[in-house]
């Protein structure tokens, strides 16, 4: 694969830094020379490494890209609520085009743009010493790379279990500046295939994983978060003893009954393994992970939510599926009005302690999901004995009255994927688990309201192997790139 040489002028860098959380105190120096030449101490180095953090939540947290929004809305998890804005409906109706804005171009553009920054930083790594803060620096950068160029390839690509021709289909352009090498901004890379794509991807998080700090500061990636990515990539690629071997490998304890609520208000991080945060207030200027859900606002006598304008609903379908007895259904669910019309709000995301604007960390990944990779991985290896434990060392910390589950076979798998529905729901996922799967996407035939009436969605099935599984290539890189070529379809 080739190696494609970048020029990142200071002021693009400087456009992804200056908008970086409270941690990053001091830019000045990226206005007033060549960043290349004021990477050359640690403290400088980490500012761009927060850059490229920066960039993930962009793209996870906006409400017009919303990585962890726009999945479920795409999936069989939510319902638009028709008395809201109807903003994403382009792709709640699957409509979406290459000149689609929102997700489809800025998944492409910030996932590219971490990309450049991590380059930037690996491109000059050898001004640092040698040693564990240079180890760590490099370590961070190489698993945000690959953290990237996954969530690029899985968005506008096959998932190699997604069918046989997976791994050959076209996938994205995998970027790297290696040895300071930096030249030619005109270039115009070509797809390579998904195959080597995921070759790159495991590459850099296996290099990252013998790096990277066991600790970092908040918002920043970790060994345990490096191995908690590479578990889930083993599980896309269907290399699941690998994929078991990745979830043992992260310590991170599940959050309990008692702390699952407050994970979804910043109150605590249990179970999180991989977040993108922004140290400021609520009432920040800056992108709510939770606003592509609802809106509201709190009676200042109670502190009850009032006039709610949910943009999308929980489907009663799949919250009557739910078991009274499961704490999620409470962090997931919440009884919303805007005027006369009665929803099931989604609560994951809703807000910070006392708010409702959707002012959030992201939850790029914890410790349940990593616990449900390897259980699906054990089961697809024949393993049902371990799986099953596995899958009960979840439900023990989910169900007030647990009794541990004796199900085999396909009653085991379908569980399996019961309670990662149940667990990662509203958090980005479902739309890829069915995707990576091969199956088709089924939608239930009930409305926007709280009872089930209401508007249904309009599209209720998306087919196994339906071209709008991929996303088009945004038009823009299509018109400046005669070498990219246009997903089939679009």
């Amino acid at each position: 694969m080739k190696n494609i040489k970048l020029i990142i002028l200071s002021t693009v860098l400087f456009s992804i830094l200056s908008s970086c959380s409270d941690e990053i105190d001091n830019l000045s120096p990226f206005t007033q020379v060549d960043p290349v030449e004021f990477l050359d101490n640690p403290q400088a180095f980490q500012i761009a490494v927060d850059g490229m953090y920066n960039q993930f939540f962009n793209y996870y947290a906006s409400p017009g890209s919303a990585m962890q929004g726009i999945p479920d809305i795409l999936s069989d998890n939510a319902v638009l609520a028709t008395t809201g804005r109807r903003s994403n409906q382009v792709f709640f109706n699957y409509q979406y085009t290459s000149v689609t804005g929102g997700a489809i171009a800025l998944y492409f553009s910030e996932a590219y743009e971490a990309v450049n920054v991590a380059n930037l930083v690996i491109g000059q790594i050898d001004n640092l010493p040698a040693g564990e803060v240079r180890d760590n620096i490099l370590g961070q950068v190489l698993a945000g790379r690959a953290l990237a160029h996954f969530d690029l390839v899985r968005t506008y690509a096959p998932i190699p279990t997604q069918s046989n021709d997976a791994n050959n289909a076209l996938g994205i352009t995998y970027v790297k500046v290696e040895d300071g090498d930096i030249e030619d901004p005109f270039i115009s890379p070509i797809r390579e295939t998904v195959a080597s794509n995921y070759t790159e991807i495991i590459d850099d998080l296996v290099s990252a994983s013998a790096l990277i700090s066991t600790e970092n500061n908040e918002g920043r990636l970790t060994r345990n978060g490096v191995f908690a990515i590479l578990s889930r990539v083993y599980l896309y690629m269907g290399q699941y003893q690998n994929a078991i071997d990745a979830a043992n490998q992260v310590t991170t304890p599940l959050a309990t009954i008692p702390e699952l609520p407050g994970v979804y208000t910043d109150s605590n991080n249990a179970g999180i393994v991989v977040e993108f945060s922004v140290n400021t207030s609520s009432e920040a200027n800056a992108a709510n992970v939770g606003v592509i859900y609802s809106q509201g606002s709190l009676d200042a006598d109670t502190g009850e939510i009032t006039n709610t304008i949910s943009e999308y609903v929980v489907d009663l379908e799949f919250l009557n599926s739910i078991s009274d007895d499961d704490a999620r259904k409470e962090v997931i669910q919440f009884d919303s009005a805007n005027g006369d019309a009665e929803h099931n709000g989604i609560r994951k995301f809703l807000g910070e302690e006392g708010q409702v604007n959707g002012r959030l960390d992201t939850k790029a990944i914890r410790a349940a999901e990593v616990l449900l990779n390897k259980a699906e991985a054990q089961f697809e290896l024949g393993l049902e004995g371990p799986a099953l434990t596995t899958l009960n060392e979840l439900r023990a910390e989910r169900f007030n009255n647990f009794v541990a589950g004796t199900e085999t076979g396909q009653d085991l798998e379908d569980a399996i994927q019961f309670e990662r529905r149940v667990e990662l729901a509203f958090e980005g996922h479902r739309f890829f688990d069915i995707k990576r799967r091969g199956e088709a996407l089924q939608r239930s035939s009930f409305g926007d309201l709280r009872d089930g009436t209401g508007t249904p969605a309009e599209i209720q099935t998306l087919p196994a192997g339906d071209f709008r599984f991929q996303f088009p290539i945004p038009i823009a890189e299509i018109n400046a790139n005669p070498n990219y070529v246009q997903n089939p379809g679009y």
